[in-house]
């Protein structure tokens, strides 16, 4: 009996040890950098999202816009924080895939961060101007391998998610279409619907009522599943290119070495808050569909897709504004 007794005391130190060694977390307000300015996607998402982590987590959630340099401003106050939790980033796909390919970064993304959740994801729809005589992709890839380059299509700037998901397309078809780029995907799609040019990778919740209306045609969207926003219009992948995948993704990230229980925290209340059904429906209206994951399946998806923009980037010679 002295032995069972002085076993359990022996346990019950461990575990207090244990508990007392996790971190208390928060015990501030946290910091949630944005990497664009007030009013885009990635802040409009913020909004949504931080009133449910405040209450979850017990500590209000500050949203701090730091917009510039493509994203990378943003990241490097976050890559440089302290490991704590308190500084937290919500990473838009392009600043963390494209732009270590398109810009001498002074951090490294896959060794300054800590992967902790992906949030939500949002496909792009291929659109034509009604003048094009096309009507499905593989019409179109006939038009484009037919006259090459005398298409053109916009996009919202150099290395923007519009420009390269072109560009792939043009990669994996063997077609050659000319780029004009705008400032802004606003513009760019404003230039199609005038007929400055003829070819668009838009966003599918923004292009859908112009494609009702009959003033642009719809060909496909680029997830590898039907968009829930146009589940009528087929996959580029289902048209013949297996593999396509392109789209908009939203994650959270935290400084690398921050503390297991504290990147757990925050993924736990990050998932249980695009789980409720207000935040699902203020990130429908605007196009979003919620995805979450484990962080290694986020550090998967972040090497990956950096390999395929690296290439393309490459391969098209394409240089950052």
């Amino acid at each position: 009996m002295r032995y069972r007794y002085a076993a359990l005391l022996a346990w019950t130190a461990i575990c207090s040890a244990s508990f007392a060694a996790e971190p208390a977390y928060p015990t501030r307000p946290v910091r949630l950098l944005i990497p664009f300015a007030v009013g885009g996607g990635t802040d409009t998402l913020a909004r949504i999202v931080t009133p449910k982590l405040s209450d979850a987590l017990g500590q209000a959630w500050v949203v701090d816009n730091r917009g510039g340099a493509g994203g990378n401003l943003a990241a490097e106050i976050v890559a440089k924080a302290a490991p704590d939790g308190h500084t937290v980033f919500l990473g838009f796909n392009t600043v963390l895939t494209v732009n270590p390919a398109l810009y001498k970064l002074p951090f490294n993304t896959e060794r300054d961060f800590a992967p902790v959740t992906l949030l939500a994801t949002a496909q792009y729809i291929l659109v034509l101007h009604p003048n094009v005589p096309a009507t499905t992709l593989q019409d179109f890839i006939a038009l484009a391998k037919q006259k090459p380059g005398a298409l053109n299509y916009s996009s919202g700037g150099m290395g923007t998610p519009l420009h390269l998901s072109a560009e792939l397309l043009s990669k994996r078809a063997g077609i050659q279409m000319v780029h004009i780029p705008y400032k802004g995907g606003g513009p760019a799609a404003a230039a199609l619907l005038a007929g400055e040019v003829q070819v668009l990778f838009g966003s599918v919740a923004a292009s859908m009522p112009h494609v009702k209306a009959g003033r642009l045609k719809a060909l496909a969207t680029t997830g590898i599943k039907r968009s829930k926003v146009a589940p009528e219009l087929p996959t580029i992948a289902e048209s013949g290119f297996p593999g396509f995948d392109v789209g908009s993704w939203y994650a959270l990230l935290v400084p690398a070495k921050t503390p297991a229980s504290i990147v757990n925290r925050i993924r736990d209340a990050a998932i249980k808050a695009v789980a409720l059904p207000d935040v699902q429906q203020a990130m429908s209206g605007q196009g979003l569909e919620v995805e979450t994951s484990t962080p290694q399946e986020l550090a998967a998806r972040i090497k990956r897709e950096s390999a395929v923009w690296a290439g393309v980037i490459k391969d098209a010679g394409i240089r950052a504004e």
